[in-house]
């Protein structure tokens, strides 16, 4: 057999023919090689479950189904399904159960490295993760919170007077009776909205005086949180104002408090709780496993957990899905907003359908030629000029609108500039990558404005922030544009009705954004959209990606991809094996 660079010689059997698969890479077999060694076993079979439970974590599961393992695992060679070695079930189940590095099922040894579980095989510290996050959710929606119901009704009449908002109303309900809540819906919802009267309900009917603390997963969604917030309490009765006050959000990394030296363990924990009496987490969806789990054990027994997001989203770069585990297992406690506010019938329908898998409603919706959708339909995955057109023109006028206010220092022109249009794709690299597509985007640009491509500050160019800075108050994530202030040149953050200059020596690290990927641009809105999608060949087309990028366009979306494509991203859900999602 032949060997990657990153693979050690000594790989043989079953996990060497994986590896020539490219189904295991080096960091998986390590992991393995070292747990056998540690617990003295060497049979392959058991090695094998442990380097695809390692494989599995890479790839945002929590565990390995061994059962599923042959029809979800494959590989191919020029285009041809190549047969892969897997043990016999029946034969690798009784291995893996009874391994010294495997505690077999709940009640299993505490110091085995490995757990196996209904079939599902963990490394031991996530399976604990899963039952700390488990047991925390059912109990909370078990036990019944106190609250005033007459000042509840109240409450529910005056911040939602509308029979329409039935959902809303609902909100408040569960929020009030219940120690967990769950708050989903797609972009446009309202579900900020019905997170600031859900808060004033509550200083109502369960306060006053409650502790309440609003978190997300990156600091630019709590920037987005906190801001949007406390915007909508600006719009509530002077009763309601007073009684929520001026709320603070921030990540949930920092709610819980840093640790010197660990980036898995927490100031807050079970032995230190949390003070507050309402905790609301705003983009659950990216919220890793390992996360939810030190939340979960940092939360007063009495406190009430509102989870605020979108499942149909993509899920945490991380290990889990456990927003999404959470709304198909809870038996209660989940409301959902569906009526859209943010853009009209013709995205909607288009995301409703992506969202129920529907591939033949997708592209008919795409091809109908409605002006808020459409769809590029390349001969070949080599584009062409003419396929590329409508994106081109649309990069050439964000990027002269972006210039013409930059260089005339008007920051609010600018900013709303570097929201008209955004390229999104699914890779990093590659011809189908955000690498390639910035440089032809910024070469578009330059030649339709003389603006130059390097050295400097250029004004119009539009930046992100790639970490989060505490002096300058930017977030990882945080776009800006550099526009001339009198002064020299400064960098315009927020939103265009009150901007924010930074001076570039201020600013922590930054990159040209004229593309981004999916991922990158979640939780960002743009009037005009366009969707570059990879060969149908490429693993990243999913449902979740496609729904995530049609859903951040307000106006307009277009998809540039074959039908082909389109139908395999939405009939491939993501699918992260966990055993969240299963009864108690």
């Amino acid at each position: 057999m032949t060997y990657a660079p990153d693979v050690p010689w000594r790989v043989t059997g079953v996990l060497g023919d994986l590896v020539d698969a490219d189904v295991l890479t080096s960091a998986d077999v390590h992991v393995a090689a070292r747990l056998g060694a540690i617990g003295g076993d060497d049979d392959e079979r058991v090695l094998l479950a442990a380097a695809l439970a390692v494989r599995a974590l890479r790839r945002g599961s929590v565990c390995v189904t061994l059962d599923d393992v042959a029809a979800e695992v494959t590989a191919e060679t020029d285009g041809e399904p190549v047969p892969l070695p897997w043990p016999a079930a029946a034969d690798w189940h009784a291995a893996v159960r009874r391994s010294p590095l495997v505690a077999d099922g709940p009640d299993g040894l505490a110091d085995r490295p490995l757990r196996c579980v209904d079939g599902r095989v963990y490394l031991d510290r996530y399976w604990r993760d899963e039952q700390t996050v488990r047991t925390s959710m059912h109990d909370r929606l078990a036990r019944k919170a106190s609250f005033d119901e007459a000042a509840l009704a109240g409450s529910i009449s005056r911040l939602y007077p509308s029979p329409a908002d039935a959902a809303q109303r609902d909100a408040l309900r569960t929020a009030a009776a219940s120690h967990l809540m769950v708050l989903t819906g797609g972009p446009g919802t309202g579900k900020t909205t019905t997170v600031a009267r859900l808060v004033a309900a509550l200083q109502s009917a369960a306060g006053p005086d409650l502790r309440v603390a609003l978190a997300a997963p990156t600091g630019k969604a709590a920037a987005r949180l906190q801001e949007s917030v406390n915007a909508e309490v600006a719009t509530l009765s002077e009763q309601d104002r007073a009684a929520v006050g001026d709320l603070q959000a921030t990540t949930l990394h920092r709610l819980l408090g840093w640790r010197p030296g660990t980036t898995t363990r927490f100031r807050h924990d079970g032995t230190r709780r949390l003070p507050h009496d309402v905790v609301v987490v705003d983009e659950s969806s990216m919220v890793s496993l390992p996360l939810m789990a030190r939340l979960a054990e940092a939360l007063r027994p009495g406190a009430r957990l509102v989870l605020v997001g979108d499942p149909d989203q993509l899920a945490s770069v991380e290990a889990g899905a456990v927003l999404g585990d959470l709304v198909a297992s809870l038996p209660g406690g989940v409301v959902r907003l569906t009526q859209a506010h943010r853009y009209g019938d013709s995205l909607a329908e288009l995301a409703e359908a992506i969202r129920r898998g529907d591939a033949d409603a997708t592209i008919d919706l795409l091809r109908a030629g409605d002006p808020h959708r459409e769809l590029v339909e390349p001969s070949s995955e080599r584009l062409t000029a003419e396929d590329v057109a409508g994106l081109r023109a649309d990069v050439e006028a964000s990027g002269r609108a972006l210039t013409d206010a930059a260089r005339a220092g008007d920051a609010p022109a600018a900013l709303a500039a570097l929201g008209a249009h955004r390229l999104l794709l699914a890779h990093r690299e590659g011809p189908f990558g955000v690498a390639h597509w910035a440089a032809q985007a910024e070469a578009w640009i330059a030649a339709a404005t003389g603006a130059p491509t390097t050295g400097g500050w250029p004004l119009g160019r539009p930046l992100l922030v790639t970490e989060n800075d505490r002096s300058s108050g930017l977030h990882n994530g945080d776009t800006g544009v550099v526009v001339a202030d009198g002064d020299g040149v400064s960098v315009a953050f927020g939103d265009p009705d009150a901007p924010r200059l930074v001076r570039p020596y201020r600013l922590p690290a930054v990159q040209p954004v004229h593309a981004m990927t999916v991922h990158r641009g979640q939780g960002s809105q743009f009037a005009r959209v366009t969707l570059l999608l990879p060969p149908v060949t490429s693993p990243l087309l999913t449902r979740e990606l496609l729904y995530t990028a049609v859903t951040r366009a307000r106006d307009v979306v277009r998809v540039i991809g074959t039908a082909d494509a389109i139908r395999a991203a939405v009939e491939r859900p993501v699918r992260r094996a966990s055993g969240l999602r299963e009864p108690r």
